[in-house]
């Protein structure tokens, strides 16, 4: 009998591919920029939609307007977030495994002093993504400085106009090299550290479980874990100097 129920279990994982072949792509949309994280979960993505028989169409959108079309369904899903969003936006179904690990950070240029929560952060004018949901969450009250791309958020730092950006640890980097953004610096600690995950407009509710097998499966086999390091090799090489003055400004 339990012969027979393998069997039965490797033939329909066969299948699965047959039952979605020859769709159309599933356009799928996620922030604006091409960073780290955004290249992990694409990679991750477009090969377990591939066993599915399935490929993707991937939209960048400002990060409110990517939720809000998945949400309706004008796309059909959001490429990562982190779990929970989908209690904002009922429409979205969460595949249950993880992609990235996030990790929010600040980085400054005239500043240096050690991160101690979100609260620390009150004193001064922070830029970020706007639709960064945890960010917007954490900062209620505070000086914000919301902007469509990371680029500008920096580019704000830069003249002034902002103290600290916030933004996932890999994709500030990789903004700053590929923009030759200098003299900044990555605070510590991180402000939160999280995993992220795909979400389907429940219009797709039945690739949810093909899809979450398929991306289970990449993540036994170690391909999840390669597509991160693979990518975040790409960046040990970026180290930034000190700013100074070494203390925060005094609260008003």
């Amino acid at each position: 009998m339990t012969s027979r129920r393998h069997a039965v279990l490797a033939l329909s994982c066969c299948c699965v591919p047959l039952a979605f072949a020859g769709e159309p792509p599933l356009r799928i949309s996620t922030l604006l920029e091409q960073d780290p994280a955004t290249q992990v979960a694409e990679r991750v993505l477009r090969e377990a939609y591939r066993q599915l028989g399935r490929d993707l169409q991937v939209l960048g959108m400002p990060g409110e307007r990517s939720l809000i079309s998945a949400n309706t369904g004008e796309t059909d899903g959001e490429l990562y977030r982190r779990a929970g969003i989908e209690q904002l936006y009922p429409n979205l179904l969460r595949v249950p495994v993880a992609l990235v690990q996030y990790e929010i950070v600040a980085f400054s240029r005239r500043w240096n002093f050690k991160v101690q929560g979100w609260e620390s952060l009150r004193p001064y004018r922070l830029g970020f993504v706007k639709g960064i949901k945890i960010i917007e969450e954490n900062t209620k009250g505070m000086q914000l400085e919301p902007v469509a791309t990371l680029q500008q958020a920096f580019v704000k730092m830069e003249l002034d106009r902002s103290d600290l950006v916030l933004s996932n640890r890999l994709s500030g980097l990789a903004s700053l090299r590929q923009h030759g953004i200098q003299g900044v610096v990555q605070l510590q600690p991180p402000l939160a550290s999280f995993p992220v995950f795909h979400y389907l407009h429940r219009r797709h509710e039945a690739l949810l479980a093909p899809l979450t097998q398929a991306l289970r499966e990449l993540e036994r086999s170690g391909f999840i874990r390669r597509a991160s390091e693979e990518v975040a090799a790409q960046y040990k090489d970026v180290s930034v100097p000190s700013p100074v003055p070494p203390v925060p400004p005094v609260p008003q």
